[in-house]
């Protein structure tokens, strides 16, 4: 059965942390001392394999059941290089899918980064650049973290921009860190507007791990504006969300887009859907945690999972 024709109505674009996905080789450049195998986290060969496998798995069947295909375009975040995202795409898993992505080296101190997965079938990568974010300390020293990235490419023709982002952490407390994914906000807001400046009605999709919800200041008061919609806004309830902290839910997964997505114009792509995927595969099957997300690690003991976030996705229709 040809793929294309039996999917080409219909894309899932998809974001997914995927919980310190390192290799098992030191970096002297990255912080990865927890992810050897003679560390106390024990992060073996065998145990690398077992994640890839599961990664492979769950992205092979993100999205809609009757999607019958993997994202055509899938946000990473928490990846250590290019050798792990290689060998993600090159999984049993995922081969199939002829997955390409876009990578730089961010100087992010835990030694992550994000990516942009797609399959070369149906999108063609054009340009792309790593935005970094701008933050010092209050000695005026770098504060470093993760660039975003940028791509701007062909879906079935059509030109689309993407933003993937993995904004600074709450480790330090929410309040205390604001400023940082304020300031990541008014980075990528920055471009968004160069963009729109430039091109007339551009499509653009802001995806990625905000490490904040989409009511919370940096997403309503720094990014969006009447040209963008947040369907993930409907999508957080106190049951429901992409990731769980002291028994809350939070949905600091999101995927982001532009008004025009609402548009029906011959060979452009239109808005159909949003969700969390958070099957049950996924989830913590039974105990405390029972329906949070299957983790690879809760602190240093291993669990064996998926990851500690579950992936989101917004689904485009083509209108040919």
């Amino acid at each position: 059965m040809d793929k294309k024709n039996t999917i080409r109505k219909y894309h899932t674009i998809a974001f997914y942390n995927l919980e310190n996905l390192f290799d098992t080789e030191d970096d002297k450049y990255a912080l990865d001392n927890d992810f050897l195998p003679e560390s106390d986290r024990n992060w073996t060969p065998k145990r690398y394999e077992k994640k890839l496998y599961k990664l492979g798995s769950a992205i092979a069947g993100l999205g809609p059941e009757d999607a019958k295909n993997a994202p055509v375009l899938l946000g990473v975040a928490e990846v250590e290089n290019k050798k792990v995202l290689n060998d993600l795409i090159a999984s049993k898993q995922l081969s199939e899918f002829n997955y390409d992505f876009v990578h730089y080296n961010s100087p992010d101190e835990r030694g992550i980064d994000v990516g942009l997965l797609y399959q070369k079938e149906y999108f063609e990568v054009l340009e792309s650049e790593s935005i970094p974010i701008l933050l010092y300390n209050e000695e005026g020293k770098r504060d470093f973290t993760r660039d975003t990235l940028y791509v701007k490419g062909l879906l079935n023709n059509e030109p689309i921009h993407v933003f993937v982002n993995h904004w600074s952490s709450r480790r330090d407390g929410a309040n205390e860190t604001s400023h940082k994914r304020i300031k990541a906000a008014e980075t990528v807001r920055e471009k968004i507007d160069y963009i729109q400046a430039e091109e007339i009605d551009p499509h653009i999709i802001i995806m990625g791990d905000f490490n904040d919800d989409p009511t919370s200041d940096s997403v309503q008061k720094y990014l969006m504006d009447t040209s963008l919609y947040n369907p993930m806004e409907k999508l957080l309830t106190i049951y429901k969300g992409s990731l769980s902290y002291k028994g809350e839910w939070n949905l600091f997964d999101q995927v982001i887009f532009t008004t025009n997505f609402f548009n029906y114009k011959k060979n452009t792509h239109s808005f159909a859907s949003a969700a969390i995927f958070d099957e049950h595969f996924l989830t913590q099957w039974k105990g405390k945690y029972k329906g949070n997300p299957f983790r690879t690690y809760a602190g240093r003991k291993y669990l064996g999972g998926y990851s500690d976030h579950f992936p989101v996705y917004i689904r485009l229709k083509f209108n040919d």
